[in-house]
């Protein structure tokens, strides 16, 4: 795994890095056909913000390379009934900037979330991710996911 020996700096996601977040959802084949990054059509994506930003059960996360940002995740814990009553770290809208992408980047966010996860009780984490990321899948077995079940979604 390359790096370029910079720190990377993970935190809480703040409104000024809203146009970054939602270049980066852009920033793929996937996110071009369902995302906007234009200046003037940022209005949902600044009303999601104040949402995640107001509910303690959301972590919106960026990670920072010299200043800029180059990665982005976003975690939901979801209280269970299963499972003895715990929570499980639901982890989602896992991207780093496409020019920067092998360098470890995505690894640290994944470790990261999930030492947070650990840390607030999480007996399990889960994600999902589209058929036609291949590579995504590569990464997430290699940290450990197993694709164990079938996720379904209706678009309403």
């Amino acid at each position: 795994m390359a790096t370029d020996g910079s720190p990377l700096h993970i935190r809480g996601a703040c409104r000024e890095d809203v146009p970054d977040i939602a270049r980066l959802l852009a920033d793929d084949a996937l996110g071009k056909t369902r995302e906007t990054a234009a200046a003037g059509e940022l209005d949902a994506y600044f009303a999601a913000f104040e949402e995640i930003a107001r509910d303690p059960r959301n972590q919106l996360m960026v990670a920072e390379r010299d200043g800029r940002i180059v990665g982005t995740y976003q975690v939901t814990y979801i209280p269970y009934l299963s499972r003895g009553g715990n929570e499980r770290a639901l982890i989602e809208a896992v991207r780093v900037a496409s020019g920067q992408r092998g360098r470890g980047i995505g690894r640290e966010m994944m470790e990261f979330a999930l030492d947070e996860a650990r840390s607030r009780g999480c007996l399990m984490a889960q994600l999902t991710t589209d058929r036609q990321r291949e590579d995504a899948h590569r990464f997430y077995v290699a940290l450990g996911f197993t694709p164990s079940h079938v996720g379904m979604k209706l678009p309403l």
